[in-house]
């Protein structure tokens, strides 16, 4: 923790790098990633303050439109599209991913009832794939798609798709290399960027 607090008694001693923040945002993504630490959208896109509005969610999970509680997913949606007007959205999966590998191995979850019932609620069934492999790849990048999938019963969303205002991205981040692989459609394979 001490490094952490070291650099935050420094960070602020460049005020005029960040004195333009004061003013609004008006970034033009919404990355919606894992909370998974070892993906950190900033790093892995070279963003600076303002540029990337971030959701991070375990296993980047999307949940549906329209349940009985507002979420904050939800409201982090919908204001990045309504009101920042984002041009883009990306659905970042990540290899070595603990919530799709307990989804594709069945792992026993009941101690962690919260993660248990989030992974229930908010994921489809990730694709098959050989549970002894610890990247998880197929499965994650299934699962990401499943998620971009989810992000079009989002009425905002589906809207500024509809006309043209919006596109969405699905991209796999592999924690071992630093690789991101987008998803392209026309191929349905997942390439290097």
């Amino acid at each position: 923790m001490q490094p952490l607090i070291d650099n935050a008694r420094t960070f602020g001693q460049r005020p005029e790098e960040f004195a333009g923040l004061a003013e609004g945002q008006s970034p033009e993504v919404l990355f919606i990633t894992c909370s998974d630490s070892r993906v950190v959208p900033a790093l892995i896109t070279g963003a600076r303050p303002g540029q990337l509005f971030e959701l991070r969610t375990a296993g980047n999970i999307v949940p549906p439109h329209g349940s009985e509680r507002p979420s904050g997913e939800a409201a982090t949606i919908e204001y990045a599209v309504e009101v920042l007007g984002v041009t883009d959205i990306v659905v970042c999966g990540h290899s070595h991913c603990g919530a799709v590998g307990a989804l594709v191995r069945g792992d026993d979850l009941t101690a962690v009832p919260a993660v248990r019932d989030w992974l229930a609620h908010a994921a489809d069934e990730p694709k098959p794939c050989d549970p002894s492999d610890p990247t998880v790849a197929e499965a994650v990048q299934h699962h990401v798609l499943a998620q971009l999938l989810r992000l079009r019963s989002y009425p905002c969303v589906e809207r500024r798709l509809t006309d043209g205002r919006l596109r969405m991205h699905g991209w796999y981040y592999e924690v071992h290399t630093g690789v991101v692989r987008e998803h392209h459609a026309d191929t349905d394979t997942f390439e290097t960027l």
